[in-house]
């Protein structure tokens, strides 16, 4: 008889996940493991995957630290887990998200179903017809700097199961390993390049953006796509007072 786990996670669930990690592909994690790797013997490692995760052992490893250029000239940072942890973010990415789906305002775009930056730009065209006085924002370092404490107190408003807020915050907590082998702990912030990122960074946001927008800034328009920020204002005074606010 197969022993009582402490958390109930249907096997299903892990494979579900497994295979929207697969499509999505990517390169491997601090442990060298590529999806090529783990289909050499898949059914067993999503069984150890599984089995960990329902017994409470399951701790991610470090989040492998890349660097990326951007257009601009500038370096995007980049958080890259495991696989396994990448399917294990998955796992519980696919059961909160529905709830908090229902949370979120029309205008946040960024990483969402069913939403796009085609629809953003397309509702930012249509909003400055309307508006002249435009705040464009970009949070710098956004992801890197993400405050634990309160975004584990938006979690925690929407999310109940004991499991799945354990592993959150063990996500949260997972070292960075850079290029040259060395590590580094992490108190804030949840790394840009992983999967369950985008959706925690956008629950900060609808409360420390959206939410305050709607309260002290009544009438301000905005578009949202993760932390790049459009704001309409109705006058040149509107627009200097809220950019100087933000």
């Amino acid at each position: 008889m197969e022993q009582t786990k402490s958390f109930n996670i249907p096997k299903r669930l892990i494979f579900e996940a497994y295979k929207r990690v697969k499509a999505n592909k990517g390169s491997a994690g601090v442990d060298g493991q590529s999806l090529k790797d783990l289909d050499q013997d898949l059914g067993n490692n999503l069984y150890k995957l599984w089995n960990r995760m329902s017994s409470g052992s399951y701790f991610p490893q470090a989040v492998k630290r890349v660097e990326i250029p951007k257009a601009n000239g500038g370096i995007r940072p980049l958080g890259i887990p495991t696989i396994a942890d990448r399917i294990a973010q998955m796992a519980v990415k696919m059961q909160i998200e529905p709830a908090l789906e229902q949370c979120f305002y029309q205008d946040s775009y960024g990483y969402r179903p069913g939403k796009s930056a085609h629809q953003a730009l397309d509702k930012v065209k249509s909003r400055c017809h309307q508006r002249a006085w435009v705040l464009d924002m970009d949070i710098k370092g956004f992801f890197d700097a993400i405050d634990h404490d309160l975004l584990m107190l938006a979690v925690e408003k929407h999310i109940k199961q004991p499991w799945q807020l354990m592993y959150i915050r063990r996500w949260l907590q997972a070292p960075l390993q850079f290029s040259d082998g060395h590590i580094e702990q992490r108190t804030q912030g949840t790394p840009q390049g992983g999967v369950i990122s985008p959706l925690l960074a956008n629950l900060f946001l609808h409360y420390s953006f959206d939410i305050w927008v709607e309260r002290h800034e009544e009438g301000i328009q905005f578009e949202r796509y993760a932390d790049d920020i459009v704001c309409h204002c109705r006058t040149e005074k509107e627009a200097i007072y809220s950019a100087h606010l933000n």
